[in-house]
């Protein structure tokens, strides 16, 4: 099969693109490489099978559609490319839109008159359920719980855009579940809550599980925005593709449909659960500063897999733990790279 990713030298879409290489499918990678880790990480996949590789932004409308008229025979793109901070939407809320939603919008048109038939994934996020105050959050264990959700957010839960990256993702997300409805493109979106795992550059304003993990190793110093008690649950990359892999496999089933996927209740860790983890590994306290709350921050996210795991026949394989030590071990291996 031929796979086109967007974002594809990206921490999810290289991962995505390795998985696909290895199996001896072709691989289009669509990128600009303007996130950091994005050119180590092409060159990493050009070792890896056939890759061909596009340096386009996905504004470039222009350019987009003809790559995917160069393409048109593709078999399943994934759109993972976007703006991925919260903070960063705050500051420059116009790049944001433009990257997130209006870039969508451009790769969607750029399947629709190009490509039609493909099955398109896209990758939303947990933050179109904003900060979920109705929904009663309480302090459990010294972390943060719902109140009344035993098994996390369900897709059911009423959506709630907040901050300029919940907007241009969720308008992005319902776009993404519109162009199935009017102009039949076989859909799927998951709303994927914190995703972790080898080649994830992560900042200090994104990807707070491999930073964390990264500035611990390298001695760099880390910040705790708001108390450190926010709990997320957390996904191995290699999980999150499998869902991918699902999606693919059952299009005829759940085209059109959404999907929450992340660790789910067993894969739940805070902040400060994680600086602990990290102190143990290294045998002495990670130290740190506490800073204000950031704009749009959850005090918790549980995902609800029960959607993904009826209609995906999707489990996750990997507890938290174990993910942990593979990326710490994979950032200790690779600290040349950071």
């Amino acid at each position: 099969m031929k796979v086109l990713i967007t974002g594809g030298a990206g921490f999810i879409g290289c991962n995505s693109a390795a998985r696909f290489l290895r199996r001896g499918h072709e691989v289009v990678v669509i990128d600009n490489l303007i996130r950091p880790g994005t050119p180590s990480n092409l060159e990493w996949l050009k070792s890896q099978g056939k890759l061909t590789f596009a340096k386009i932004d996905i504004v470039d409308a222009e350019g987009l559609d003809r790559a995917f008229a160069d393409h048109a025979d593709c078999d399943l793109v994934l759109h993972l490319a976007g703006q991925v901070a919260v903070t960063s939407s705050v500051v420059n809320p116009r790049a944001d839109f433009n990257a997130n939603l209006l870039g969508t919008f451009n790769v969607l048109e750029a399947v629709r008159r190009r490509a039609p038939k493909v099955v398109f994934v896209y990758s939303s996020t947990n933050k179109v359920y904003g900060g979920m105050e109705d929904q009663g959050v309480t302090l459990r264990d010294g972390r943060y719980a719902y109140s009344n959700l035993p098994h996390g957010v369900n897709e059911g839960v009423q959506l709630d855009f907040h901050s300029p990256y919940g907007c241009s993702k969720g308008g992005a997300d319902q776009y993404v579940r519109d162009y199935h409805r009017i102009y039949g493109l076989r859909s799927v979106v998951f709303r994927q809550s914190c995703i972790y795992g080898y080649r994830q550059f992560g900042l200090e304003d994104q990807g707070w599980v491999a930073w964390f993990i990264i500035a611990s190793q390298l001695k760099r110093p880390i910040s705790l925005y708001g108390d450190g008690r926010q709990v997320r649950d957390i996904l191995f990359v290699d999980d999150l593709v499998d869902a991918y892999e699902a999606a693919y496999e059952r299009i005829d089933q759940v085209a059109g449909q959404v999907f929450n996927v992340g660790g789910g209740p067993s894969n739940t860790i805070s902040l400060l659960d994680l600086l602990e983890y990290l102190g143990r590994k290294q045998g002495a306290p990670v130290p740190y500063t506490t800073m204000n709350w950031r704009p749009g921050d959850q005090r918790v996210f549980v995902s609800d897999n029960r959607r993904a795991a009826n209609q995906l026949e999707w489990t996750l394989k990997t507890g938290w733990q174990r993910g942990l030590d593979l990326l710490y071990a994979w950032v200790a291996e690779n600290k040349h790279l950071f």
